[in-house]
């Protein structure tokens, strides 16, 4: 089992940057990306960012494309997402997943990911 913990919410001015932080432990040597999910109130839960490790390839929500970057460590246990020029639109839960063994395209998808942290909660406040 690979479990996420993640960091970094909190109240953020509009306009301003956010940088969360994912730490995945337990059996991450099975893990081939991870990602992160947004779920506004009374929403589905949105696709924002994913990194695959085997080589480093990137993928962006358009909600957020150009504006955000996603990052991982060396160790490919530690992932970081930052977002700027952020609006009230950007207010969500923010969330972590883990992708086991899937190295294709789609990690976009919510269903690829079969571990999840609880969240992060980051507000946009105008």
């Amino acid at each position: 089992q690979v479990q996420l913990v993640e960091s970094g919410g909190g109240e953020v001015q509009a306009g301003g940057s956010l940088r969360l932080s994912c730490v995945a432990s337990g059996r991450t040597l099975s893990t081939s990306g991870m990602g992160w999910f947004r779920q506004a109130p009374g929403q589905g839960r949105e696709f924002v960012a994913a990194i695959r490790w085997i080589d480093g390839e990137t993928f962006y929500g358009d909600s957020v494309k150009g504006r955000c970057t996603i990052a991982g460590d060396n160790t490919k246990t530690t992932t970081y997402l930052q977002i700027s020029s952020l609006t009230p639109e950007d207010t969500a839960h923010y969330y972590c997943a883990a992708a086991l063994h899937y190295t294709g395209t789609y990690f976009h998808l919510e269903n690829l990911y079969t571990m999840w942290g609880q969240g992060t909660q980051v507000t946009v406040s105008s």
